[in-house]
């Protein structure tokens, strides 16, 4: 199966699962899909920065932060035609209109330009809960970093290994979240400690609620010619 067909179908399967599940989405997900908001309140952005969430949703991150930081330009990425309206419909209730804009499009083939019109790379770059739905999750993030000048980061918040907590407790939590899609990556963790050790970041890792969660920073450390920036 080629890359093109494995994207399809990715986009294709969100916009089925979320046809419905979207009106029910935010409160259902607040009771597992914990540290958002920590990640949220962490995240180092100067005054006026740009944002992109990938895998944005219904928009709940990017209308939280335009709440705290109301100086921000915010954008938001998303597979799922169906959340974009969500999104859509909540950022003009709020009048929120002006400073967050959402595109649909893959994780990994995100380009500012492209996308939005941005000439200059994003102040910051962030993934909710995204990275463990997407099966191209190494491409997402070498996107995300081409997308943010040297020195900028970006951040992921997303499930951990369990492994504090019971075996029966952990595989039940596991095969829960495959119902819908959701599936652990202990392979993600050694990708981005590899991507440190090739240069291409500085990498700062919290373990949240005895390893349920992990915040991670990654601080763009390479110039790569000929790309993006």
């Amino acid at each position: 199966m080629n890359t093109q067909t494995v994207e399809i179908e990715h986009a294709d399967r969100m916009d089925r699962m979320y046809r419905y599940v979207r009106h029910v989405y935010d409160a259902s997900r607040k009771y597992y899909l914990l540290g958002r908001d920590r990640l949220l309140r962490q995240m180092d952005l100067p005054s006026g920065a740009t944002v992109c969430e990938v895998g944005c949703g219904t928009a709940r991150n990017l209308l939280k932060l335009h709440e705290s930081r109301p100086d921000l330009r915010l954008f938001g990425v998303d597979a799922a035609a169906s959340m974009l309206e969500t999104a859509a419909g909540r950022i003009t209730k709020r009048g929120a209109g002006d400073r967050i804009v959402v595109r649909r499009g893959l994780a990994e083939q995100l380009d500012r330009r492209e996308m939005f019109g941005l000439d200059e790379p994003f102040d910051a770059v962030f993934f909710s809960y995204a990275l463990s739905m997407m099966p191209t999750w190494r491409e997402a993030i070498d996107a995300a970093l081409l997308n943010v000048a040297s020195g900028s980061k970006v951040y992921i918040v997303d499930f951990c290994d369990l492994a504090e907590y019971p075996r029966w407790c952990a595989a039940a939590l596991r095969k829960w979240l495959d119902l819908f899609g959701v599936h652990h990556r202990p392979e993600l963790l050694e990708h981005l400690h590899g991507l440190r050790a090739a240069g291409r970041c500085e990498l700062g890792l919290s373990m949240l609620y005895r390893r349920y969660a992990y915040i991670a920073t990654l601080r763009r450390t390479d110039v790569a010619p000929g790309l993006l920036d």
